[in-house]
């Protein structure tokens, strides 16, 4: 059999660039990306100005570097139907329930926020920023998304731990999270299973509160049934 083509390590570094400035709330200097990327810094600026040629990347005023603008304009492009139909019913739940909605689709073995809404009138408010992921083992929405899985590939993702975790989810019909992704915060999820798509969930994530989850649960799987009719037919 013959043997696969190398991959590309510089394309592969701007691309982790690019995932890491995804992942952080705050502008990182150039000696901070080296140290993650684990290059000298000559490498980590020169890949920078390549993505700073295409404009996936910009300086702020004080030489650090953050994502440009037109890594929005190609995320617009992902999944465009998808986004589209959920927006109008994340609008709805956030609002309706003031907490801070959105989806989350599976990436292989992460969760990633997909498109996001914030409630407009809350007593404390929760940035969940599209692109930001985690690994799919943790959090409300993605025991959600396990919870569509088969046993088989379920198995080599989780423990007997979580496996059992992701059974009352299946019986329960959502998910629960506390302080497992985000410490101090809350997250209900339900599963949103869509024909020819990885598996999703659409959640909300809010600060500790009173809240009965089971009322939060009930109002996702009307917008799940929702985004459903809406994509599936």
């Amino acid at each position: 059999m013959a043997t696969p083509p190398p991959a590309s390590q510089t394309l592969s570094r701007g691309i982790r660039i690019l995932e890491i400035l995804a992942e952080v709330d705050a502008p990182l200097t150039i000696d901070q990306l080296a140290s993650r990327l684990e290059v000298h810094r000559s490498v980590a600026y020169r890949l920078l100005r390549t993505l700073e040629d295409h404009r996936l990347v910009t300086r702020t005023p004080a030489g650090s570097v953050v994502l440009g603008a037109k890594m929005a304009a190609l995320a617009a492009g992902v999944s465009r139907d998808l986004q589209g139909a959920a927006l109008p019913e994340l609008t709805a739940v956030a609002n309706e329930l003031a907490m801070t909605a959105f989806l989350a689709v599976r990436d292989d073995a992460d969760c990633v926020t997909l498109v996001s809404v914030e409630p407009t009138r809350a007593l404390a408010r929760v940035a969940q920023r599209p692109g930001v992921r985690h690994r799919v083992t943790a959090g409300a929405p993605g025991k959600a998304i396990l919870s569509q899985l088969g046993r088989d590939e379920l198995s080599e993702l989780a423990d007997d731990e979580l496996l059992a975790a992701v059974d009352a989810v299946r019986a329960a019909g959502y998910a629960t999270s506390h302080d497992e992704v985000v410490p101090t915060l809350r997250s209900v999820a339900v599963p949103l299973a869509l024909r020819g798509r990885q598996p999703a969930a659409l959640a909300v994530v809010h600060v500790v509160s009173d809240a009965d989850e089971s009322v939060i649960a009930a109002r996702l799987l009307l917008a799940a049934q929702a985004l459903r009719r809406a994509l599936d037919g």
